[in-house]
C-alpha cells in the first residue's frame, strides 16, 4: 500500500510541474500578445489609422481653369467651356473589359474606343483615371449616372474644354491646345503631375504653347470616400488649386477680323503696329483654319486639306515666312548711305536700265531706265540703278549694319510659333552658311533686297515703325498678364540725323502722293490721314538674258508658284504717324497692283476704327470699294466691338 501512496505522489508531482510549466507559457504567451496588441493600437496607431484611411480615401487632383485670352478692348478670343465626359479607373473597375463592354452597349462606344481605353489602362498606373469619351451629350451622361451599380470604377465628370469663339481669325496668333502626348512628355524633364492626367490638355503652338505655364495654373486636390466597389460615397475634403493666369492681348480683335477678310483669297500676311507703343494691332496670315478642330480631335480629310494646301493655311507667314523685301529695302539702303555722308539729297545717278559691275548686267525694273535721279525721285519710281551705285560705294557691312538696327535680321520676342530670326547677310555670314567668299554681285543684289537679304512681315513692320519714329520700336503682343500690364515697346531713339530720317519719310510720301509714285493709285484723299509708303516687288525665278531678250514673261503668264511676291510698306498719317502697316501677298505679282489696295484698306480701317467714308478713297475706286464693303460685311455679319483702349 506503501508503494500504491509513493507512486500516487510523485505521480502528482509531476503533474503539477507540467502545468506550472504550460501555465508560464500560456502567461508569457499571453503577455506577450497583450505587448504586441499595446505596441500596435498604442504605439503604432497613427501609422495603422493612416492605412487603414489610405484603404477607402482616395486623393484626386483637381484640374485648374486654364486662363482665358482676350484682345486689347476684353473681346474673347480663348474661353474654356464645360465638357462631359466619362472615365475609369482600373482598380476601381474589377473586370475592365466587362464594364467597358457594358458602358458600350448604353453610349454607344465604338470597338476602337473600347480598344484604346483599354490600351491606355495597361500603360498607366491602376489608380489613374482614363477618360473614355470626351463631349458626350448629357443624356448619356444621366445614363451612366442612373446606371451606376453596374459600373463599378466608372465615373461621370464635367470639365472645361478651350473654345475659341472667333475661329480663324487668331489662329495663328492664340494657336491651340490638345491632349499630352508621350512627345509632350519627352521634351520634360519633371513634368508636372498635371500633364499625367489623360487628355489633359496643354498648349501646341502659338501663344497656347509659348505661355502655356502661365496659362496653365496650379492643380488642386479632392479628397473621397470610395466603398469596395470604387464608387464614391462622400467628399471629405478639397483644396482649390489656382487657375491660369488670363492674358489680354495687344491685338484689336475687329482689326484683325477685317484683315484675315480682306487677305482671305490670296496666300498673304499682313502686320499693324502702333508706331509710338510697339503694340501689334493686328498680325493676320491668310488663308487660316478653325482651332477649335484641332482641340475636339480633326479628322483625317481636315488635315490633310490643309497640309495638301498650296496656300499653307498651317503657316503663320507674318513671323514664320522669309521673303526677299525687294524695293521695300532701299530705304535701309538710302539711309545707311545718308548716314555715311556717300549721298546728299539732290545727288543724281543716271539709270540707262542696267548698271554693269564684274562684266555682269544687273537691269532696273524699268527696260529704258529712269534717266537722271535723286534720292527723293529714286524711291518715288523705285529706281534699281541709283541703289546698285549705293551699294558699290557703301559696303556690305555697313549696309547689313543699317538692316539690323531698323529691325531686319533680329529675332524678336513675340510669343507665337517659329518666330523667324530674318537676314542681313555679311562675309562672315556667307562664309559660314555656304563656305564660299562674298563677291560684288551679292552686295549689289542685297541693295534692292534680293539675294540673301530676307525678312518677315514682322520685320518690315517693325522697320516702317522705326523710320517713322526714330526709335528702337520693338513689337508687344501681349498687353497685360493676370492684370499686370507689360512693357511697352517704345523704345529709345536710335540716333539717327533727323535731317536723314526726314528726307526718307518725304521720299516715302512721294511713293504715295505724286502722281509718278508707284503706289499713287492706292493713294488715301483724305488729307488728316495721308500716308508714307513703299512698294516691293521680289523675284523667285532668275530671269535669263535669252528671256530679256525676247521679253520678260509677264507674272499672269507664269504659274502661281513662280510669280513674283507683292510687298507694301507704309505709316500713317504722315505728319503724325500712329500706325505702321507691312503686306506680303505671296506670288501676288507687282506690289503696286497687289499688296498697296489692300495695305491701304487696311490702313485705313485702323485710323477709322472702322469702315471709312468712302471719301477717303480716290473717285474711281469708291465703288468698288462700297462693293467690297458689303461684301465682307455678308461674309462677317457678326463682328466684335471696336473702340481702341
Amino acid at each position: 500500500m506503501r508503494r500504491k501512496g509513493q507512486e500516487a505522489a510523485d505521480l502528482s508531482r509531476r503533474f503539477t510541474r507540467r502545468a506550472l510549466f504550460l501555465g508560464g507559457a500560456q502567461m508569457a504567451l499571453i503577455a506577450g500578445l497583450g505587448l504586441r496588441m499595446r505596441w500596435m493600437q498604442i504605439d503604432q496607431a497613427d501609422e495603422f489609422r493612416l492605412l487603414a484611411e489610405e484603404n477607402r480615401v482616395n486623393i484626386r487632383l483637381l484640374p485648374p481653369a486654364r486662363g482665358q485670352i482676350f484682345d486689347r478692348n476684353g473681346v474673347p478670343v480663348a474661353v474654356n467651356e464645360p465638357s462631359y465626359r466619362i472615365s475609369i479607373i482600373r482598380e476601381e473597375a474589377g473586370d475592365p473589359e466587362l464594364v467597358l463592354q457594358r458602358l458600350a452597349v448604353l453610349i454607344g462606344l465604338s470597338e476602337e474606343a473600347v480598344a484604346e481605353a483599354l490600351k491606355e489602362m495597361k500603360a498607366r498606373r491602376g489608380d489613374t483615371p482614363v477618360t473614355v469619351a470626351d463631349r458626350v451629350s448629357w443624356d448619356d451622361l444621366s445614363r451612366v449616372a442612373v446606371n451606376a451599380p453596374a459600373l463599378p470604377g466608372v465615373s461621370p465628370e464635367v470639365g472645361l474644354s478651350r473654345y475659341y469663339p472667333l475661329g480663324a481669325d487668331f489662329a495663328h496668333v492664340a494657336g491651340y491646345v490638345g491632349p499630352v502626348s508621350d512627345y509632350d512628355l519627352s521634351k520634360i524633364e519633371d513634368p508636372d503631375q498635371l500633364l499625367l492626367l489623360p487628355r489633359f490638355q496643354i498648349g501646341k503652338v502659338g501663344l497656347e504653347a509659348k505661355m502655356e505655364e502661365v496659362l496653365r495654373g496650379k492643380a488642386g486636390t479632392l479628397r473621397v470616400e470610395v466603398n469596395a466597389a470604387g464608387r464614391i460615397m462622400r467628399e471629405l475634403g478639397r483644396v482649390e488649386g489656382q487657375p491660369g493666369a488670363d492674358i489680354q492681348l495687344t491685338v484689336d480683335a475687329a482689326l484683325q477680323g477685317y484683315c484675315e477678310a480682306r487677305l482671305s483669297t490670296e496666300s498673304a500676311a499682313a502686320v499693324v503696329m502702333d508706331v509710338e507703343t510697339g503694340d501689334i494691332l493686328a498680325i493676320a496670315s491668310a488663308p487660316s483654319f478653325d482651332p477649335n478642330l484641332f482641340v475636339r480631335g480633326i479628322s483625317v480629310s481636315d488635315y490633310k486639306g490643309l497640309t495638301e494646301n498650296e496656300y499653307r493655311p498651317l503657316s503663320s507667314k507674318s513671323v514664320q515666312g522669309l521673303y526677299p523685301p525687294g524695293s521695300t529695302f532701299k530705304m535701309v539702303t538710302a539711309l545707311a548711305a545718308l548716314e555715311e555722308g556717300i549721298i546728299g539729297p539732290e545727288e543724281t545717278v543716271h539709270c540707262p536700265g542696267h548698271l554693269e559691275v564684274s562684266n555682269r548686267k544687273f537691269h532696273c525694273w524699268k527696260r529704258s531706265g529712269h534717266g537722271n535721279v535723286n534720292l527723293e525721285t529714286s524711291l518715288r519710281e523705285s529706281c534699281d540703278v541709283y541703289y546698285y551705285d549705293l551699294a558699290l560705294k557703301l559696303g556690305i557691312e555697313k549696309l547689313s549694319a543699317m538692316a539690323e538696327k531698323l529691325g531686319i535680321g533680329v529675332r524678336f520676342d513675340v510669343p507665337m510659333s517659329a518666330v523667324a530670326r530674318g537676314r542681313a547677310p555679311t562675309r562672315a555670314w556667307k562664309k559660314e552658311a555656304f563656305g564660299k567668299d562674298w563677291v560684288i554681285g551679292d552686295t549689289v543684289n542685297a541693295s534692292i533686297g534680293q539675294g540673301y537679304v530676307a525678312a518677315s512681315p514682322l520685320h518690315l513692320a517693325v522697320m516702317t515703325a522705326r523710320l517713322a519714329s526714330g526709335r528702337a520700336v520693338q513689337p508687344r503682343l501681349i498687353r497685360s498678364i493676370g492684370g499686370v500690364d507689360q512693357p511697352s515697346g517704345q523704345g529709345t531713339s536710335l540716333d539717327f540725323n533727323e535731317s536723314n530720317l526726314r528726307m526718307i519719310r518725304r521720299a516715302m510720301y512721294s511713293v504715295s502722293n505724286h502722281s509718278r509714285g508707284t503706289a499713287y493709285n492706292s493713294r488715301i484723299i483724305e488729307d488728316a490721314f495721308r500716308m508714307a509708303g513703299k512698294t516691293g516687288t521680289s523675284q523667285v525665278r532668275n530671269i535669263s538674258e535669252e528671256e530679256r531678250r525676247r521679253g520678260v514673261t509677264r507674272n499672269d503668264d507664269l504659274p502661281w508658284n513662280r510669280r513674283d511676291h507683292a510687298l507694301f510698306v507704309n505709316f500713317a498719317p504722315f505728319d503724325a504717324p500712329k500706325i505702321a502697316v507691312s503686306l506680303v501677298v505671296e506670288h501676288g505679282g507687282g506690289g503696286s497692283a497687289a499688296a498697296a489696295p489692300i495695305a491701304r484698306d487696311i490702313t485705313l480701317q485702323a485710323l477709322y476704327n472702322g469702315d471709312p467714308p468712302l471719301t477717303a478713297y480716290p473717285e474711281k475706286d469708291r465703288s468698288r470699294i462700297r462693293a467690297l464693303q458689303e461684301r465682307l460685311k455678308r461674309e462677317r455679319p457678326s463682328t466684335p466691338d471696336r473702340g481702341r483702349a
